[in-house]
């Protein structure tokens, strides 16, 4: 049985990127040709995960499910299907199995996905979870943020590693260019 689905969509490429700088991952399973996404959050984002799952749902076979992780944990996630495009993804975003950021382009949806998968509201700004990120990619995501948006960030030490940080006076710019995006449960991200 053929596993595929038609081409990607627009808005399918721009979720699906988001997470990927988030917290999505492509695989490929050994003796199978093409990538696979799994989405996987805790239960508490129960209505983001459905939301991306309305979103991809010509790529995905089964509906999300409750799964229990480490310490107690309870995840809620769900695998598309492999995919041509995923694979090209996965070859741009993995390099000898670590996950880095290549040079893409961010749209807001982009942004909005990475922001509800990874980000956080401080006191006056955001942050951006990218601890698990290499120097050079978190480079790279704060010079595209830069130049295709004029949002000035900053890279901010917590503890061991790095993360990124908008600088205040880039806060406002940047809520309003993801605001639209933002689903209504993860608004509370925004502040």
């Amino acid at each position: 049985m053929d596993n595929t689905v038609g081409s990607l969509t627009q808005e399918q490429k721009s979720i699906i990127i988001g997470s990927l700088i988030g917290d999505g991952y492509l695989r490929i399973v050994q003796r199978r040709k093409d990538a696979f996404l799994e989405v996987n959050h805790s239960i508490d984002e129960k209505d983001y995960v459905d939301w991306k799952y309305r979103k991809l749902k010509a790529l995905v076979k089964s509906l999300p499910k409750q799964r229990k992780g480490n310490e107690g944990r309870i995840a809620y996630r769900f695998f598309t299907r492999q995919h041509p495009e995923l694979t090209e993804l996965y070859r741009k975003f993995y390099r000898q199995g670590k996950k880095i950021v290549p040079k893409i382009k961010l749209d807001p949806l982009v942004i909005a996905v990475w922001f509800m998968d990874d980000g956080s509201k401080t006191y006056k700004t955001y942050y951006f979870n990218t601890q698990r990120f290499d120097w050079k990619s978190q480079q790279r995501l704060i010079e595209i943020l830069k130049t295709q948006y004029g949002i000035d960030c900053t890279l901010n030490r917590d503890k061991e590693y790095y993360r990124i940080r908008i600088k205040q006076n880039s806060a406002k710019r940047f809520r309003e260019l993801i605001e639209k995006n933002i689903i209504p449960s993860m608004k509370y991200k925004l502040g």
